[in-house]
């Protein structure tokens, strides 16, 4: 276990991750850094909380934490362990495929919080390597929330991988979203996270996209303000196509399940559940 004295600067990481990349060959048996990095005291900024709850379309000045917030808080230090030397995937190119979440309780907007963050597993995937970071929030000795996110690295494989996914079909449009073309920019001014893909044109193309595409988190987090959350809740989000800025998509929901499209195409899709205690 590693205890930090203060988040980590996210530009850095990035930089650094890039400029490792390229030297980055993973494979199904590559090793992964087992460090838990842990970050005590940690006060949300309620300036960027509140910028956050805008651009996410969250109620502003309620007194509980957006369920998906702590994923920002936790966020640096999940970078600085993707961007490590002995992090077998290359940050550059890592796609965020799923993030699951348990909320046991509501998480106060002042409160302060120990946060915990490590890789749990590598998996094999029928397009390449995945990463399970595991992010986890503690109030004293008690876990208040935990996260775990995939990520992907796609490279060559023989592995078969993933059955075919349940198509459950589409669910009915409850609202149309107009999403402007600097979302992206606001996200990142909240969030801290500032993967060039989501800020400009030209430096998503870069990377071989027509647009900017908004961050896969921002996604996830609009439709749960929309769905509303229980103050203990399990959500499960799979991201499946990015979203191009600006655009036009479909909110969609049935019960606890929600979708983000485009007609028929699904950019998010998840389920919100209430978490029963054990």
């Amino acid at each position: 276990m590693t205890t930090l004295n203060s988040a980590p600067s996210l530009g850095p990481l990035l930089v650094r991750g890039a400029l490792r990349s390229p030297f980055k060959r993973p494979t199904l048996d590559s090793l992964f850094p087992r460090t838990h990095l842990v970050l005590p005291g940690v006060r949300p900024d309620l300036g960027k909380l509140a910028a956050y709850e805008r651009v996410c379309g969250f109620a502003t000045g309620d007194d509980g934490l957006p369920i998906t917030y702590p994923h920002v808080l936790g966020f640096p230090l999940a970078m600085r362990l993707m961007s490590a030397r002995d992090f077998p995937l290359p940050l550059l190119g890592l796609v965020h495929t799923s993030i699951a979440i348990e909320r046991y309780a509501e998480l106060p907007g002042d409160g302060t919080y120990d946060m915990a963050v490590h890789v749990e597993k590598l998996s094999p995937h029928r397009r390449g390597t995945e990463a399970t970071v595991v992010t986890g929030v503690r109030v004293g000795e008690d876990v208040v929330w935990e996260s775990r996110s995939t990520y992907l690295a796609r490279h060559r494989t023989r592995h078969a991988g993933e059955t075919a996914r349940d198509e459950s079909g589409l669910l009915p449009v409850a609202e149309e979203w107009r999403i402007a073309g600097d979302v992206g920019r606001r996200y990142a001014a909240a969030s801290g996270d500032r993967n060039p893909i989501h800020l400009h044109p030209l430096t998503a193309r870069l990377f071989g996209f027509p647009r900017a595409i908004a961050h896969g988190m921002w996604t996830v987090a609009r439709c749960l303000a929309a769905h509303g959350v229980p103050a203990a809740a399990e959500v499960r989000a799979e991201f499946r196509a990015p979203v191009l800025l600006p655009g036009t998509v479909e909110y969609a929901a049935e019960g606890g399940r929600f979708q983000l499209r485009s007609g028929d195409r699904v950019h998010v899709e998840g389920i919100v559940s209430p978490r029963v205690a054990p």
